[in-house]
């Protein structure tokens, strides 16, 4: 009986505290997702041309160093559940397919993303520019930090940097941006 009532409190005890003490966050994060395979258009650019591609968000379990991987899951594979047995994609995030790094650091002043595109290679069955690409990952990560800010109390001041913009990719440096977003006192 009490080895029956050590286990079961032990695996209680497991499932209210996780592993080592550290927090699990469910958090939505947003992804730039192709579309290809599928037969819709997602976001439209300035332009008015329809992308196949989409900026959507899904919930995860995300624990570490907040926002900076929160940021860096922007990048998490992405199979796009489906049920139709012709819809054969393995990947849909764009940052995948298409070879981009992400990574994010906070410092005192900032928190610093790098978005390394030294490798980005645009797969065929990808209908869309490099610059698209870049640019739905930069909304990505916007709408992410976003949704995180708005439990916050401080600001938070983003800058983001296009790392490996050579050569034929050199005019994408052009995307590095800046921001800020207000806490919860402030407004946007």
């Amino acid at each position: 009986m009490k080895c029956l009532l050590a286990t079961i409190v032990a695996v209680c005890w497991s499932t209210v505290l996780p592993a080592g003490g550290t927090t699990i966050s469910v958090v939505s994060v947003f992804e730039p997702l192709s579309l290809h395979g599928t037969d819709v258009d997602g976001d439209i650019t300035e332009t008015g041309e329809a992308l196949q591609a989409a900026v959507v968000s899904r919930p995860m379990a995300l624990t570490g160093a907040f926002p900076e991987d929160l940021v860096e899951a922007v990048r998490t594979p992405h199979l796009i559940p489906s049920n139709n047995p012709n819809y054969q994609v393995p990947e849909a995030n764009l940052l995948i397919l298409c070879g981009i790094c992400l990574s994010a650091e906070a410092t005192d002043a900032e928190l610093l993303i790098n978005i390394d595109i030294s490798k980005l290679v645009i797969p065929e069955e990808v209908d869309l520019t490099s610059r698209q690409v870049v640019k739905l990952i930069l909304v990505a990560i916007r709408k992410t930090l976003e949704v995180y800010q708005d439990g916050q109390t401080d600001s938070l001041k983003v800058k983001i940097v296009i790392d490996g913009a050579v050569a034929e990719k050199a005019t994408l440096k052009e995307l590095d941006t800046e921001f800020e977003l207000s806490g919860v006192s402030g407004s946007r």
